[in-house]
This record gives structure tokens, sequence and C-alpha cells, in this order.
């Protein structure tokens, strides 16, 4: 297969390439080399990129729906606006990547490497990042509702303003993260580390924080109305003006917190 005078194929060396626009729809790229090609606009819906190397190329507005980049380095790669829907990306390499306003709705990314990734209003519905490394990548104002994010490493990473409804995070590790002001309702967070994690205003209405560690985190103003809190660890987490009504906890559970102002979970308000 040829396309404007390249040869399009497995193991094709295509570095630096100039394919604005074309046409690679179910291509068989694997393991190709594409180190800063240049594919804006291109259709590479279905296409096979298995362990292709495509650092540093610049696929801004790219369709790659359903496409096939398991272990494909994309590391530096502009993706802006690219539709990457169902594709899959396990044990990718997407470290320092733009990807702004990307759609990863139901994109499997188990085990990807999305450090320090530029994710701002990416679609990731339904994503699966079980166990990615996302540490200080900028998920702001990302859509995470459902997403997996079980045992993924997050920390650092910036997810405030972020959409979190009924996402499973599982065991993440989100040390010293950013979730301002987020809505995190019926998140679960069941053994997660949130240690000095900034969670000021966040919406965690009938979350699962189950054995979930909040030590020295910021909660004000946050609100946990009907949460689960059981065996949850809040020393030295800062609770003022939160909203506990409803959650649950037990004896241990606030213990070190400071409440002052807190709705606690009979209601009445802690001085």
């Amino acid at each position: 297969m040829e396309v404007n005078g390249y040869k399009i194929g497995p193991k094709a060396v295509l570095e630096r390439a100039f394919l604005p626009e074309a046409n690679l729809s179910g291509a068989n790229l694997s393991r190709a080399i594409l180190i800063k090609a240049q594919l804006p606009d291109a259709n590479l819906t279905d296409a096979n990129l298995f362990h292709a190397d495509l650092s540093e190329a610049n696929l801004r507005e790219v369709r790659l729906s359903r496409a096939n980049l398991q272990g494909a380095d994309l590391s530096g790669a502009d993706l802006f606006l690219a539709d990457l829907s169902g594709a899959n990306l396990q044990g990718a390499n997407l470290s320092r990547a733009s990807l702004y306003d990307v759609d990863l709705r139901f994109a499997k990314m188990t085990l990807a490497n999305l450090q320090g990734a530029y994710l701002g209003e990416a679609l990731m519905s339904n994503a699966n990042l079980a166990g990615a490394k996302l540490q200080g990548t900028d998920l702001s104002m990302a859509f995470l509702a459902d997403a997996v994010v079980s045992d993924a490493n997050l920390s650092g990473a910036n997810l405030s303003l972020t959409n979190l409804e009924n996402a499973n995070f599982q065991r993440a590790n989100l040390y010293g993260a950013n979730l301002y002001w987020s809505n995190a309702q019926n998140l679960d967070l069941t053994g997660a580390d949130l240690t000095y994690a900034n969670l000021v205003k966040v919406v965690l209405r009938n979350a699962n924080l189950l054995n979930a560690t909040f030590h020295n985190a910021n909660l004000s103003k946050a609100i946990l109305e009907n949460a689960n809190l059981l065996n949850a660890k809040f020393y030295g987490a800062d609770l003022s003006g939160a909203d506990l009504s409803g959650a649950r906890i037990d004896g241990e559970t606030l213990v070190g917190a400071n409440l002052t102002g807190a709705t606690m979970p009979d209601g009445t308000i802690h001085d």
C-alpha cells in the first residue's frame, strides 16, 4: 500500500513523514517508525499501530477510534482534539503528550504511562485506566464518569473541576492530588490514599471511602453527605465547614481532624 509516495505497512519507516488528511483507515502499521510524523486530520480508524513509535508526532484532530495502539510510543505527541474512542492503548507510553479535549471514551488504557500528560477537558467516560501511571498529569475539567482508575498512581495529579461520578478509584494513589471542586458523587475510593490531597469543596455525596486515607488532606467545605467513611482515616485533615450529614462513621474515623463548623452525621454543627 502506498499513500502520497510513502509505503505503508508493518515496520514501515515513516519518520517525519508528511501525511496530513491521509486516509489510512484499517492500515497495518504495527511496529512502524513514525517519529515526528505529520498526520494532522488523518483517518486511522481501526488501524493497527501495535508497538508503533509515534513519539512527538503531530496527530492533531486525527481519527484513531478503535485503533490498536497497544504498547505504542506516543510520548510528547500532539493529540489535540483527536478521536481515540474505543482505542486500545494498553501499556502505551503517552508521557508528556498533549491530549487537550481528546475523546477517550471507552478506551482501554490499562497500565498506560500518562505521566506529565495534559488531558484538560478530555472525554474519558467508561475508559479503563486500571494500573495507569498518572503522576503529575493534568486532568482538570476532564470527564471521567464511570471510568475505572483502580490501582492507578495519580500522585500530584490535577483533577480540579473534574467529573468523577460513579468512577472506580479503588486503591488509587492520590497523594498530594488536587481534586478542588470536583464532582465525585458515588465515587469509589475504597482503600485509596489521599494524603495531603486538596479536596476543598469536592462533592463526595454517596461516595464509598471505606478504608481510605486522608491524613493532612484539605476537605474544607467538602460535601460528604451519606458517604461511607467506615475505617477511613482523617488524622490531621481539615474538615472545617464540611457537610457530613448522614455519613457512616465509626469511633476512630474523625480522630485528629479539624471539624470546626462541620455538619456532623446526626445533623448537628460542630463547634
